[in-house]
């Protein structure tokens, strides 16, 4: 009975070092998405310019990007620029996220308009259908309309090449 008494404690300090050291390699910033693998979700929004009634049908028929974005978030505006070169080669749907139309619409004249197409969201409920956290969020969505990747906060070229353009090979 004491050699048990003498390796408890040995035994407990590896479970508890096991799980210190699995943690140092997780991203505490990374949130998973139960939509991996699932369809966008059925939407009635208004685009931003015309106001036309928009809906998933309007989705292009191509593998392409959401990004969720406001004029009131400052990390959107560091992002623009590499999503406008980006928007050359891939086709990114602008998802306005709980703003006003008025200052979005200025917000594009500002900065510039990398967007193929623009829904206005300014309830937030597409988002939360989308499980958004907060702007900026990016998601990339196969030809099937399947969302296969969520990234969460800027959008930058390290983070492209490392988790959309592999899977951006796979899906095109």
């Amino acid at each position: 009975m004491k050699r048990y008494v003498v390796w408890l404690p040995l035994g407990f300090f590896i479970v508890i070092a096991s799980f210190f050291f699995k943690s140092l390699s997780l991203d505490p910033n990374k949130q998973p998405s139960a939509l991996i693998g699932m369809p966008i979700p059925d939407f009635q929004l208004r685009d931003l310019h015309s106001g036309r009634l928009l809906s998933v049908d309007d989705l292009p028929a191509q593998a392409y990007l959401i990004n969720v974005w406001a004029s009131w978030c400052i990390t959107c505006q560091v992002e623009h620029p590499f999503l406008t070169e980006l928007s050359k080669s891939i086709p990114i749907i602008g998802l306005n996220y709980k703003d006003q139309a008025n200052n979005a619409i200025t917000w594009l004249a500002r900065w510039g308009d990398s967007y193929t197409l623009h829904i206005h969201d300014p309830d937030g409920g597409m988002g939360l259908n989308l499980g958004v956290a907060g702007a900026p969020e990016t998601f990339v969505v196969d030809s099937e309309g399947i969302i296969r990747v969520r990234v969460q906060g800027e959008l930058t070229q390290r983070i492209f090449d490392r988790d959309i353009a592999p899977i951006l090979d796979l899906v095109r």
